[in-house]
C-alpha cells in the first residue's frame, strides 16, 4: 500500500517551515524534510525489481479517487524526491526574503507533482496538474529577477490556457464513460471513440503537453521565464515540472487517442523536431549562460516529445529513461549557473574566462555535467538518446536524421560554452572566484555519482517501467 506519508510529508512540511522564523532553521530543516522525503521513495525501490502490481490507496471511502505507483509512476516520484534536496541545497546561494513562505511553497509544488504522478484518476490529476502551477507562479513573481511581473504572468497565462483544454477533454470523456461515469483512467482507457472524437481529444491533449514541455510553437513562455525565474524555480521548472508534459502524453495521450496520434503525429512530430533545431540554433547565439541552458533544455526534450510519438517501445523506453537524466542534468547546469552568478555577479558569457586556473575542481564539475548533456558514452544522457534515436529511426528515419543534428548542435554550444567560460585569460574583471565549498562540492558529487551510474548500469531503472510501457503498447 501506498502510505499516507509519501503525499503527507510534503504538507506537513509546508505547514511547520512557516512557523520557523530563523533562516538556519529553515534551512536546515528543508533540506532534512526533502532528504526524508528521498529516502522514503527509496523504500518502495526493492518492490520494482521486479514485475509491479498496483498499490491502491481509497480517499475517504470513495473509490473513484486512489493513488498508485506502478513502474513509470514510480520513476518519476523518485525524479521528484531526489530533485528535491538538490534544489534546497542549490537554494543556499540565494538569499530569500521571508524564507519561511519560500521553501512553504516549495514543499506544497513537491506535494502536488507527488500527486500528478502517483494518482491514477483524472480528476485528481488535473487538481495537482493545478495546484503545482500556483506555488511556482509565487516563487517566480516575487522572487524572480527584474522584469519578472510581464513574464510571469505570461507564463501562468500559458499554463492555464492549456490546462483549461485538458479539463474539456476530461469531462468528455467522462461522460463517455458508462454509467455510473468514473474519471479513474482505466475506465477512460476502455472509453471506444471515433475517429473525429479521437482527433480533437488528441490536439486538445497535446496543447496542454506542448505548453508545458515546452514544444515549438508554444514555448516563448519558457527562455524569459527560466531566466528571470530564482535558480531553485528554475531548477523546479526544468528538472520536474516540465516531466509532467511528457508523462501525460504517455499515461493519457498514447493510450486514449492512439488512433489519432496514428493519423495527426507526423505534423506533431515535425513540431516538435522543428523545435530542437530551432532551439539548437537560438541556443548558439546566446550569450546569457542562463538562457542558453533554457534553449539547450528545450532541444532535449523536443526529442522527448518526438520519441513518444512514435508509439515505439524502444523510444518509450528511451524517452522515459531521458526523462530521469535529463531531470538530473539539467539541475547540475543551472546550480552551475547559480555558481556563476553567485561569484562573479554576472551570466554574460562574455565576462567569463580562465576560471579553470583559479577553480579547478568546479571545471571538473562542470565539464561531467556538461559531456552528460551532450550525450557523451558512459553517461546517463546517452542511454537515453540513444534509445530514442533508434526508436525514432525503426519509425520515421527521416525524423531521426533530423532530430539527431540536435546532439551536433547541442556539443557545438556546450564546448563552446566550455572553452570561453573555462579555458584561456583570466578575464580582468574577475578579481576573485572561490573554488567549490563543502555543499557545492557534495551537490556536485552527488550529481556526478548518478550520471555515470545511469550511464553504466541503466538496465537498474530501464526494466523497471518495462511492464507498464507494454501495457500501454497493446492498447494500440
Amino acid at each position: 500500500m501506498l502510505p499516507i506519508i509519501t503525499l503527507g510529508l510534503p504538507v506537513l512540511a509546508s505547514i511547520i517551515v512557516l512557523f520557523i522564523k530563523d533562516i538556519r532553521q529553515i534551512k536546515q530543516f528543508s533540506l532534512i524534510a526533502s532528504v526524508l522525503m528521498f529516502i522514503s521513495t527509496l523504500i518502495y525501490l526493492p518492490t520494482y525489481l521486479y514485475p509491479t502490481t498496483l498499490n491502491v490507496v481509497s480517499i475517504v471511502g470513495m473509490d473513484s479517487i486512489f493513488f498508485s505507483m506502478d513502474g513509470l509512476s514510480y520513476l518519476l516520484l523518485l525524479l521528484t524526491s531526489f530533485a528535491a534536496p538538490l534544489i534546497v541545497t542549490a537554494s543556499f546561494l540565494e538569499n530569500h526574503e521571508r524564507p519561511n513562505i519560500y521553501y512553504s511553497l516549495f514543499f506544497l509544488t513537491i506535494f502536488a507533482l507527488t500527486g500528478v504522478f502517483t494518482t491514477q484518476n483524472a480528476l485528481m490529476f488535473y487538481i495537482y496538474w493545478e495546484l503545482a502551477l500556483l506555488p511556482v507562479y509565487f516563487i517566480c513573481g516575487f522572487w524572480g529577477a527584474e522584469g519578472r511581473e510581464k513574464i510571469t504572468i505570461k507564463f501562468f497565462i500559458y499554463t492555464l490556457f492549456g490546462s483549461l483544454l485538458m479539463l474539456v477533454a476530461l469531462i468528455y470523456l467522462y461522460t463517455k464513460t458508462p454509467y455510473p461515469h468514473s474519471f479513474n483512467f482505466s475506465a477512460l482507457y476502455q472509453v471506444a471513440l471515433s475517429s473525429v472524437e479521437q482527433s480533437w481529444l488528441f490536439w486538445a491533449f497535446f496543447i496542454v503537453f506542448a505548453v508545458k514541455i515546452p514544444i515549438f510553437p508554444f514555448h516563448t513562455w519558457q527562455p524569459d521565464t527560466y531566466k528571470v525565474a530564482p535558480m531553485s524555480g528554475t531548477m523546479l521548472l526544468a528538472g520536474i515540472m516540465l516531466k509532467m508534459g511528457v508523462y501525460g502524453m504517455i499515461r493519457l495521450m498514447l493510450p486514449i487517442t492512439h488512433l489519432a496520434v496514428i493519423q495527426w503525429g507526423t505534423i506533431a512530430t515535425i513540431l516538435a523536431v522543428t523545435g530542437i533545431i530551432y532551439a539548437s540554433i537560438i541556443a548558439i547565439r546566446q550569450t546569457d549562460i542562463k538562457r542558453l541552458f533554457a534553449f539547450s533544455s528545450m532541444a532535449h526534450v523536443g526529442l522527448l516529445a518526438a520519441a513518444v510519438l512514435t508509439m515505439n517501445k524502444n523510444a518509450l523506453q528511451g524517452a522515459t529513461f531521458q526523462m530521469l537524466s535529463h531531470g538530473v542534468n539539467v539541475i547540475g547546469l543551472f546550480f552551475i549557473a547559480g555558481i556563476f552568478s553567485s561569484r562573479i555577479g554576472e551570466r554574460k558569457i562574455s565576462e567569463m574566462g580562465g576560471i579553470a586556473s583559479i577553480a579547478p575542481r568546479f571545471a571538473i564539475y562542470f565539464m561531467i555535467v556538461m559531456l552528460a548533456s551532450v550525450a557523451l558514452p558512459l553517461t546517463n544522457g546517452f542511454i537515453g538518446e540513444f534509445l530514442m534515436l533508434l526508436g525514432i529511426f525503426q519509425t520515421q528515419p527521416i525524423f531521426a536524421a533530423l532530430a539527431g543534428t540536435g546532439i551536433i548542435f547541442g556539443a557545438v554550444y556546450m564546448l563552446w560554452l566550455y572553452q570561453r567560460s573555462m579555458f584561456g585569460k583570466l578575464n580582468p574583471t574577475i578579481t576573485v572566484f572561490a573554488d567549490l565549498n563543502l555543499s557545492e562540492q557534495l551537490m556536485l558529487t552527488v550529481i556526478t555519482i548518478v550520471i555515470f551510474w545511469m550511464g553504466i548500469f541503466p538496465s537498474s531503472l530501464l526494466h523497471i517501467a518495462e511492464p507498464v510501457l507494454n501495457q500501454i503498447l497493446k492498447t494500440y
